[in-house]
C-alpha cells in the first residue's frame, strides 16, 4: 500500500510540475555523461592502461601504482608543497574577501562603492593566461616589483626563479585575482542581517566596530562556515593550470604540487595509471577532509552541509 501510494504521488507531482522537470533535465544529462560516467575510468588506477589494450584488455596490478608514488622520491615534496600552498590560501585568501565585504558595507557613498567593486571584480575576468603573463612580466629583473624593490634600496633579482618567493607570489596574486569576486557572496549575506538589531545595539551604546563584531559577524557567520567546509573539502586540489604558468625546474622544490606532478606525469610522460592513482588519492582525500569538517562544523556551530 506504501509504494503504491508512493507511486501515486510521485505522478500527480509530476504531472503538476512536468516543466520544471523538463528544465532541470538537462542539468542532470551533464552530470550523467560528464560527472559521474568518467568515474568509471577511475579503475585504470588499478592498472598497467595500455590504449592499444582498453580497460578490459589491461593487466590488473592492484595498488602498485600507489605504492610506487608512496615511495617515490617526489611524496613528500609534493605533499608539502601542496598543503602549504592550501594553508597559506586558507589564512590570507579566506578571510580577505570577507574583510572587503565588511569595508564594502560600511561604505555610505554610492559611487565610491560601486568604483570600489568594479575594481576589485575585474581581475577576476581576466583570463588565467593573461594574469600569469603580467605577473611574469612583473617579476623579471626590469619589471614592475623589482623597480619598487630597488627604489627603496633592495637589490634586482628574478622573483619566479627563486623557490622561496613562489608561495608569496603564488598566494598574493591569488587573493588579488579573487578577492572581489569572493566578497560578493558575503555582501549578499550583509544584505540579509536585520538593520533593527543594529538599531538595539547603537541604543545599547555599541559603536561600529562593537556591533560589526556582536551584529554583523553573527549574522554572516553561517555563510562563512558554509564556504570555509567547502574550502576545507578542496584543500589538496591546488589548480595545476596556475602552477604550470608560473613554475619552472628551478622552483620545483617550493612550487611542484600534486596537480601539476599528475598534469606531467599523465600527459607529458604518458604514465596514465600512475597519474590516475595519484589523482584517486588526492580526490579521496579531499572527500574526507569535507565530510570530517562538516561533522566537526555540525557539532560545534550546528551549521552544516548536510
Amino acid at each position: 500500500m506504501k509504494g503504491n501510494s508512493f507511486k501515486v504521488r510521485v505522478k500527480k507531482d509530476f504531472r503538476r510540475n512536468w516543466s520544471l522537470y523538463l528544465l532541470v533535465l538537462p542539468v542532470l544529462i551533464f552530470y550523467a555523461l560528464f560527472m559521474y560516467k568518467p568515474m568509471y575510468g577511475a579503475i585504470i588506477a588499478f592498472m598497467d592502461y595500455k590504449p592499444a589494450k582498453g580497460i578490459a584488455g589491461s593487466d590488473w596490478v592492484g595498488f602498485e601504482n600507489f605504492i610506487r608514488f608512496f615511495t617515490g622520491p617526489y611524496f613528500w615534496r609534493l605533499l608539502r608543497n601542496t598543503l602549504l600552498l592550501s594553508i597559506y590560501s586558507i589564512i590570507w585568501g579566506f578571510p580577505a574577501p570577507i574583510i572587503l565585504a565588511l569595508l564594502l558595507n560600511e561604505v555610505k557613498n554610492k559611487a565610491f562603492k560601486r568604483t570600489a567593486q568594479t575594481i576589485t571584480y575585474l581581475p577576476h575576468f581576466i583570463s588565467l593566461v593573461v594574469a600569469c603573463g603580467m605577473l611574469s612580466d612583473f617579476c623579471l629583473t626590469t619589471g614592475l616589483f623589482n623597480s619598487i624593490i630597488t627604489f627603496f634600496g633592495g637589490e634586482a633579482t628574478p622573483l619566479l626563479q627563486n623557490p622561496a618567493y613562489f608561495r608569496t607570489i603564488y598566494t598574493a596574486s591569488s587573493i588579488w585575482q579573487e578577492v572581489g569576486w569572493g566578497s560578493i557572496i558575503y555582501l549578499s549575506a550583509l544584505s540579509s542581517v536585520d538593520s533593527q538589531l543594529y538599531e538595539a545595539a547603537a541604543i545599547d551604546g555599541a559603536n561600529r566596530w562593537k556591533q560589526t563584531l556582536h551584529v554583523t559577524l553573527p549574522g554572516i557567520m553561517p555563510t562563512i562556515i558554509i564556504m570555509l567546509i567547502l574550502r576545507m573539502g578542496s584543500l589538496m586540489s591546488m589548480g595545476y593550470e596556475k602552477t604550470i604558468l608560473l613554475y619552472n625546474p628551478a622552483t620545483y622544490d617550493t612550487a611542484d604540487i600534486i596537480s601539476s606532478y599528475v598534469y606531467r606525469a599523465g600527459l607529458i610522460q604518458q604514465d596514465w595509471s600512475y597519474s590516475t592513482a595519484i589523482g584517486l588519492f588526492n580526490s579521496v582525500i579531499n572527500c574526507a577532509l569535507l565530510v570530517i569538517t562538516n561533522k566537526i562544523s555540525k557539532k560545534t556551530t550546528e551549521n552544516s552541509l548536510w
